[in-house]
């Protein structure tokens, strides 16, 4: 396996996310990058980012969270972020990435009683962690995401995004941000999204995880994922449906996972796109916290 690892001096000048890096090593050698912040003795709420972002997507939503008093851990996917790279397409799996991300947390950081965040491909993959691992996870918060089967037509919206994103003669990721959110970031907030990835060598992880996502009964990952719906329909800790109301891919999401999942609780962050990280993350903050103080 080829491993690409972004140059350090590249998040020099990354705006308003003063967090250093630590490393978790996992499956083939590689190296998964996490950020922390909040008191040591908190309880753990761990921040999935997905496709094309990193851990600084989380970066207005961790000061709150820290200041309600909770350890906060923010990793960077596999293929993003700090995180190592492999640089071939074919390398990239679903499968992979949920184990991936299942060492970091729970070989390499040992964590129990954890609540986890997923947004995007965070959500596909920290569902996934949920029906397998169910008994390290205190709660779990879903926002902007879905588990798909395959069973179900995709909308035709994302289906041009997965196209547009395995085509592209180069791949803007800046504008793939651009594009999911309300408010228009910043300049120097887009170039930190840019910041992991020199050049289009290091986008592997990017290209492959849309086609990645099941489209047809008989890929790879349906039979997992049909498991982990059927492990969400008997889920017995508290969950949280945060869902913005301008997403126009996951916004259907909303209403079946809090129909599946027994006594789901679900709140909607007005005025925000899919990344509303970016457009409302302090309140998404608050949410969180609220949900974690409201459920002990």
């Amino acid at each position: 396996m080829t491993v690409l690892r972004t140059p350090d001096d590249r998040f020099r000048d990354v705006p308003d996310f003063p967090y250093e890096p630590a490393y978790a090593e996992v499956g083939d050698g590689l190296r998964m990058a996490y950020v922390q912040d909040g008191p040591p003795d908190g309880e753990t709420v761990v921040l999935l980012h997905g496709e094309p972002t990193w851990s600084f997507l989380w970066r207005s939503v961790i000061p709150v969270l820290a200041g309600a008093g909770l350890r906060v851990i923010a990793p960077d996917l596999i293929g993003f972020g700090r995180s190592d790279k492999p640089a071939a397409i074919a390398e990239h799996s679903y499968a992979r990435h949920v184990e991936w991300t299942r060492a970091a947390l729970f070989d390499s950081l040992n964590l129990r009683d954890v609540t986890i965040v997923g947004h995007d491909w965070g959500g596909l993959i920290g569902l996934r962690l949920l029906a397998e691992q169910g008994d390290r996870l205190s709660r779990f918060v879903a926002t902007n995401t879905g588990l798909p089967t395959g069973d179900q037509q995709m909308p035709e919206l994302w289906l041009r995004f997965r196209e547009a994103v395995r085509t592209a003669p180069e791949l803007d990721i800046a504008r793939l941000v651009r594009s999911g959110c309300q408010v228009v970031p910043s300049p120097y907030v887009l170039a930190a999204y840019d910041a992991p990835f020199p050049d289009e060598s290091y986008k592997a992880a990017t290209r492959a995880m849309p086609s990645l996502v099941p489209t047809t009964p008989e890929d790879p990952a349906a039979s997992a994922n049909r498991a982990a719906w059927q492990r969400l329909s008997t889920w017995d800790k508290p969950f949280l449906v945060a869902f913005s109301d301008r997403d126009p891919v996951t916004g259907g999401m909303a209403p079946i996972l809090a129909r599946v999942v027994p006594g789901a609780k679900a709140v909607t962050i007005p005025g925000a796109g899919h990344f509303l990280q970016e457009d409302a993350g302090p309140m998404l903050g608050e949410e969180i916290a609220r949900f974690v103080a409201d459920t002990r």
